[in-house]
């Protein structure tokens, strides 16, 4: 009989005109997810969200998958990303999954594990922890939410067309530090939640990093992204484990 056993992902980044991480995701919930006893979406998991509301068939087809995951009894969480912060109650009921508070203490297996997205970790990144404070706002998100459908997919347009900009000149950095965590920042994050492991995702950046918490050794483990391969994190009583496949 198979270990019980969690699994986590992120930065799947979703779109429609990118129709092979689709098919690699929903391979992965037919497949590997529901043999699972959870699964934790760490943010990201579709490129941009302009609401509940929106009818791109895209979005019934997760929600489908995923409820289909549900229903075969895998405990679904999901804590938002920076690309779907708009993401609210009803399409998790959709999905059959509870969503999360940004930061979030789980036991794994008689481990106390902080989960995050990660985007509050890169403090290095001025610009991006300027606009993040502010569409943290609830007066913003309610404010946009109540603004035409057709108005929030213009601003979608214009956000993936920037997005895809900064990407390149991301990739064009040698070192890419920006896009980093800043280092302090993790193990202060991690004695505030009294915890020696964290998962999280959005560096694009899978590993798994040692470091010390209060003069404990600790573990941080970084989530790849799905725009190569498929990428997920397995966790039971006896391993920790990074998974990595083509899509």
């Amino acid at each position: 009989m198979a270990e019980a056993h969690t699994l986590f992902i992120a930065d799947l980044h979703l779109a429609a005109d990118r129709p092979d991480i689709t098919a690699a995701f929903l391979r992965f919930l037919r497949d590997t997810a529901v043999q699972a006893e959870a699964l934790y979406i760490l943010g990201d998991l579709f490129e941009v969200w302009i609401g509940d509301d929106n009818p791109e068939p895209l979005l019934a087809e997760v929600a489908g998958a995923l409820k289909a995951v549900s229903d075969a009894g895998v405990a679904l969480y999901f804590i938002h990303g920076n690309r779907d912060f708009f993401l609210r109650q009803d399409y998790a009921n959709r999905c059959g999954m509870t969503l999360l508070p940004p930061l979030q203490v789980v036991d794994l297996y008689g481990r106390s594990t902080l989960i995050m997205h990660g985007d509050s970790l890169c403090t290095l990144d001025i610009a991006y922890q300027k606009f993040r404070k502010w569409w943290n706002q609830p007066w913003w998100q309610w404010l946009m939410l109540h603004t035409p459908l057709w108005y929030r997919q213009h601003l979608a347009r214009k956000a993936r067309r920037k997005s895809a900009r900064h990407k390149q000149q991301y990739l064009a950095q040698a070192q890419g530090q920006i896009m980093d965590v800043t280092p302090d920042e993790v193990p202060k994050v991690m004695a505030e939640a009294g915890v020696l492991k964290l998962i999280h995702g959005h560096t694009h950046r899978p590993a798994v990093h040692q470091l010390h918490v209060n003069g404990k050794a600790a573990e941080r483990y970084v989530l790849g992204d799905w725009y190569t391969q498929s990428s997920y994190l397995k966790v039971s009583a006896s391993q920790w484990q990074l998974y990595f496949a083509g899509l």
